[in-house]
């Protein structure tokens, strides 16, 4: 044996290569927060869009961030595109309509 091999205290038999749990047979891994943001996102922009709210149009461009940055890259982004096109739109037509700054709600 060379000396390099003695000097190493870890043990071959002990290591064993990480394998990521699946999703299939555990569903609760699955993490629910870009379906949820999604959902919220449609549902501001719809907000903004027909009640005029710029507030309710920046928080539909917030939720679909996130809903973009926590999704996985093996999902279908159609949904997630077509969220963000809407909120994006609900904030563009709010300002056409009325171009001033926007008020705090309180």
């Amino acid at each position: 044996m060379s000396t390099n091999n003695m000097a190493d205290p870890r043990r071959q038999n002990k290591i064993f290569r990480y394998k990521a749990p699946s999703t299939e047979s555990n569903p609760t891994m699955e993490d629910p927060t870009p379906d949820y943001m999604n959902l919220l996102g449609m549902i501001f922009s719809m907000c903004g869009l027909m009640l005029k709210l710029k507030w309710c149009a920046w928080i539909a461009v917030y939720c679909s961030f996130i809903s973009f940055a926590n999704s996985r890259s093996s999902e279908d982004t159609k949904q997630m595109m077509s969220s963000f096109m809407l909120s994006i739109s609900a904030v563009v037509m709010s300002y056409l309509q009325n171009p001033q700054p926007m008020s705090p709600p309180w």
